[in-house]
C-alpha cells in the first residue's frame, strides 16, 4: 500500500487523514497495525522541502513483516492548486468494477493509461458506464450549483482531498449529494474538477470529444477554500 501527500514548508499537508486511511487499509488487508516507524519516516523526508510530494509505501518485507520506505520529489508551483489555464482533458478508460478502496503500490494498470493518452487524465468508469474516479484522485460534477460526486462504494478510493472538499463545501452552503454518476450525467454537467492529495483542485475543461466547458462560478470557490486550508492566504503558489 502507499499514501502521496503534499508537503509544504517542510510540513506533511494531512498527515493525520493520510495514517487513518493507510492504518484501515493494512488492517483490512494485512491483519497488521501499520509500522511505528511510518509517521516519524514521513516527518524525516518532508523537513525541508519547501513544496513537493511525499509518497511512503508500506509492504511485507523478505520476513513477511510490514516495512515502510519514502521517498519525495519536488512539484511545480502551478500544478498545486492550478489555474483554469492548465484545466486537463479526461479521457474515459474502462475497468470492470473498478480500482478499489485501497491505494495499492502496483498503478501498472493506470500508468499503462496514461502512458496512451498522453496529457489527458484517465477517467477510470466501470464496465456499466458509471463513473468512478481519475487517476491520480476523485471526480465531482457541480449540477445546478450542487456538488455532485460518485459514492465510496468499495470501487473506488476514498480520497483525503474529497472529504475535504465536502467539508469545505459545508462550510461555503453548497449542497454536496455522493452517488452513482454515470458517464452521460458527467457530459451534462455544468462545472466538472477533479481532486488530489498533492494537487488539490483541477479544474476540467473537457471530457473526451464529447463536452468541453467554459471557466465556471464553483470550482474556484471549492478550490480556493480548500487552498487556504492547506497552504494559508500568504503561501506563494
Amino acid at each position: 500500500m502507499f499514501e502521496t501527500l503534499l508537503v509544504a514548508d517542510g510540513e506533511p499537508v494531512e498527515l493525520e487523514a493520510h495514517m487513518a486511511r493507510l492504518a484501515s487499509s493494512t488492517s483490512e488487508l494485512f491483519g497488521a497495525e501499520v509500522p511505528s516507524a511510518v509517521r516519524g519516516l514521513v516527518r524525516e523526508h518532508a523537513r525541508g522541502i519547501q513544496l513537493g510530494r511525499l509518497r511512503v509505501d508500506v509492504a511485507p518485507d523478505g520476513d513477511g513483516r510490514l516495512a515502510p520506505a519514502a521517498r519525495v520529489a519536488d512539484v511545480e508551483r502551478n500544478s498545486v492548486f492550478p489555474s483554469w489555464e492548465r484545466a486537463v482533458k479526461l479521457a474515459a478508460v474502462v475497468v470492470p468494477g473498478g480500482i478499489g478502496a485501497h491505494k495499492w503500490s502496483d498503478r501498472r494498470l493506470i500508468d499503462q493509461a496514461q502512458s496512451e493518452l498522453g496529457e489527458a487524465l484517465p477517467l477510470v468508469l466501470d464496465a456499466d458506464d458509471d463513473v468512478l474516479e481519475v487517476a491520480r484522485g476523485n471526480v465531482f460534477l457541480v449540477h445546478d450549483g450542487t456538488l455532485v460526486t460518485p459514492a465510496t462504494d468499495g470501487r473506488l478510493l476514498p480520497g483525503v482531498a474529497r472529504h475535504r472538499i465536502v467539508e469545505v463545501a459545508g462550510l461555503e452552503g453548497i449542497e454536496v449529494r455522493e452517488r452513482t454518476v454515470s458517464r452521460d450525467e458527467l457530459a451534462v454537467a455544468d462545472e466538472v474538477f477533479a481532486s488530489g492529495s498533492v494537487r488539490g483542485v483541477e479544474p476540467v475543461r473537457a471530457y473526451d470529444d464529447v463536452r468541453q466547458w467554459e471557466e465556471g462560478a464553483v470550482t474556484p470557490v471549492i478550490s480556493a477554500r480548500l487552498r487556504q486550508l492547506w497552504l494559508g492566504e500568504h503561501y506563494p503558489v
